[in-house]
């Protein structure tokens, strides 16, 4: 199977890449792994429309070709990232308007949208400063926008949803219990 792995968090020594180091690790050596680390490769996440960036294009890009023959190669893609104000970080927001375009990812029949990635599998791991009590029935996102709004609308079944909640008040054993937890699942979804 063909994995990806897209991170976007910008300190490679913090809890998200504790995250990455545990699933990488647990995935079977069988297994084709692609490494896309946002902030590594330093992706550019700002969309420009002129002249020469026309928005019918953007499927076509060359800045992002490498990005989509990544995706389309995959059978699965795992996505690691903090929520920050109820979202995504800027730099997974501006690579999902890049990469994930019309004539790529999805097409319009009439008003409809048409799913283009189909038959790909997502698991989303997500961390946060929130409590679960208020994430839950405040704040919505918290990963549901990736995956309904986005993967779902591109053909892409998000097959899991890991989230860590409240991290800044978490303890040692909470977060040492959540990477055991991702390690499991890695393991039975690649083992």
């Amino acid at each position: 199977m063909k994995i990806a792995v897209i991170t976007a968090y910008p300190n490679h020594t913090g809890y998200n890449y504790a995250i990455k180091k545990q699933v990488l690790e647990h995935i079977h050596g069988e297994h084709d792994v692609v490494d896309v680390d946002l902030y590594q490769e330093q992706f550019n996440p700002v969309l420009q429309f002129d002249a020469e960036h026309r928005r019918r294009d953007l499927d076509k890009d060359p800045y992002t070709a490498k990005y989509r023959d990544i995706i389309q190669e995959a059978d699965f893609l795992i996505f690691i990232y903090p929520i920050w104000w109820s979202s995504m970080p800027a730099i997974l927001k501006g690579f999902i308007d890049r990469v994930f375009v019309q004539g790529y990812a999805y097409r319009y029949n009439g008003v409809l949208p048409v799913a283009l990635l189909k038959n790909k599998k997502a698991w989303i791991i997500t961390t946060n400063d929130t409590p679960l009590l208020y994430a839950k029935f405040f704040q919505q996102d918290y990963g549901s926008i990736l995956k309904k709004q986005i993967l779902k609308m591109c053909g892409i079944k998000t097959v899991k949803h890991s989230q860590l909640y409240f991290v800044r008040n978490s303890t040692a054993k909470k977060r040492e219990r959540f990477l055991e937890k991702v390690g499991r699942t890695a393991s039975d979804l690649f083992g």
